[in-house]
């Protein structure tokens, strides 16, 4: 889920929480526990306001996050490299 989440953001910057629960098909408070890990982690910063009146939480990817990810990226291709020939 982790990994979902951090692909789309890298992809759009930022999404809302709706959005994310339903691109992910995740639960709300599957998706709640995961964007807290990843918040806790500096990889993700979470918003929260009110649009008419309703509560709105956007999620964006930061740099930290976006670093980790590339890296994450590079780690995976390299195992990968290293697999097949």
């Amino acid at each position: 889920m982790r990994l979902g989440i951090m692909v789309y953001l890298a992809d759009v910057e930022e999404a809302d929480f709706t959005e994310l629960k339903t691109v992910l098909e995740a639960t709300q408070g599957n998706l709640s526990v995961h964007l807290k890990k990843l918040d806790e982690a500096g990889y993700v910063s979470i918003s929260k306001s009110f649009v008419n009146n309703k509560p709105l939480t956007r999620v964006a990817i930061t740099e930290p996050g976006r670093e980790a990810f590339a890296a994450y990226l590079q780690a995976l291709g390299s195992l990968i490299g290293k697999g097949g020939a």
